[in-house]
């Protein structure tokens, strides 16, 4: 097959039962599959009764978004991957726009829609928003989102662009290149493992873009709310092994000392709030990192000798600090930012 839309699943009934139906009916080119994380709920039975078309794939147990995918696309032979949240509203149209920017473009690796917030239909959303990016200390953002400030579609993001960074929520990518990656790395159960898969993507000399001509509504935080300590655990950790894996030697140690210290004000804001158990998820974040140390230095080196170039990912990241311009000299939005290539 050529296109196969992949929905990642686990205990999603309540999603599958709003948002699967415009999936199926506004993706004719694809085939439609259910990739499900050993469910507990309904979700299969409920598939299979209103929608037997979908083809459904299940894993033996739930391993998380990164190995639920992966275990997943496994066994899905297609020339593009549409990874899709279960939590997404697809709108009619919204595969061509992105499969014609692929095929016009062979060294386009991956693409993602413009992610609209699907309580606050003109906002953009969170996670993905216009296209994603990283700072210098790969802090990530987004067009329309820094932080916790996000904008409204004001048709400020309508321009095709490269990006740093496709947004899990609705990704398209080359099969191919997915596989020949390793795809998702495992070790990040969840968060940040599409940031993670894009810089590998970047250092293979590919592109990533964005297409304001595709739109999906994403509900967001399905599985785990952004609030939630384990998810504040995940991120942090996640952030660090992606960062020590990918960033260029030079400025290695350097990146390294700068988070831990912004991590310990992340830290020291948590408790000014009353969140201890987040402060204590972002402790546990770093005695993780450094405890298997050895293992996320062996995947450096291995990272470093696939990589085309010292570091071709660069110039699309953001050179400055994002926490600096935020919090220090208020640039609250991505056209505030002062931009050097």
């Amino acid at each position: 097959m050529k296109i196969a839309v992949v929905i990642l699943n686990w205990n999603g009934i309540s999603f599958l039962s709003r948002f699967l139906k415009t999936v199926v009916e506004y993706s004719p080119e694809a085939t439609v599959f259910l990739a499900d994380n050993a469910s507990t709920d309904d979700s299969i039975s409920y598939v299979r009764q209103h929608f037997p078309f979908v083809e459904i794939v299940q894993n033996a147990s739930n391993e998380g978004f990164a190995r639920g995918y992966n275990e997943a696309l496994k066994q899905i032979s297609a020339e593009y991957y549409v990874l899709l949240n279960s939590d997404v509203e697809v709108t009619y149209g919204w595969l061509n726009p992105i499969i014609q920017m692929m095929e016009d473009n062979a060294n386009l690796a991956a693409v993602q829609p413009k992610i609209m917030d699907w309580n606050d239909r003109n906002r953009f959303e969170y996670a993905g928003a216009a296209g994603g990016y990283i700072d210098a200390f790969a802090y990530p953002f987004c067009r329309g989102r820094i932080f916790e400030n996000i904008e409204y579609d004001l048709g400020q993001y309508e321009d095709a662009c490269d990006i740093f960074w496709a947004s899990g929520a609705a990704m398209f990518i080359r099969a191919p290149i997915f596989h020949a990656l390793g795809g998702f790395d495992e070790e990040f159960f969840a968060h940040m493992e599409e940031i993670d898969l894009c810089w590998r993507i970047h250092n293979r000399g590919y592109q990533i873009a964005y297409c304001p001509n595709s739109v999906v509504y994403h509900v967001g935080g399905g599985t785990l709310h952004k609030s939630n300590p384990h998810k504040t655990y995940l991120n942090f950790r996640n952030n660090l092994m992606m960062l020590y894996k990918n960033v260029e030697s030079k400025r290695l140690g350097l990146v390294i000392f700068i988070r831990l210290l912004l991590d310990g004000l992340a830290g020291i804001q948590y408790v000014m709030r009353g969140n201890f158990a987040d402060c204590i998820a972002i402790i546990r974040a770093h005695f993780y990192f450094y405890g298997n140390f050895k293992k996320q230095k062996a995947k450096r080196l291995l990272e470093s000798q696939k990589r085309v170039g010292e570091h071709p990912a660069k110039k699309w990241m953001y050179s400055r600090s994002l926490v600096f311009d935020y919090f220090l000299f208020q640039k609250k939005k991505f056209s505030q930012l002062s931009w050097r290539r």
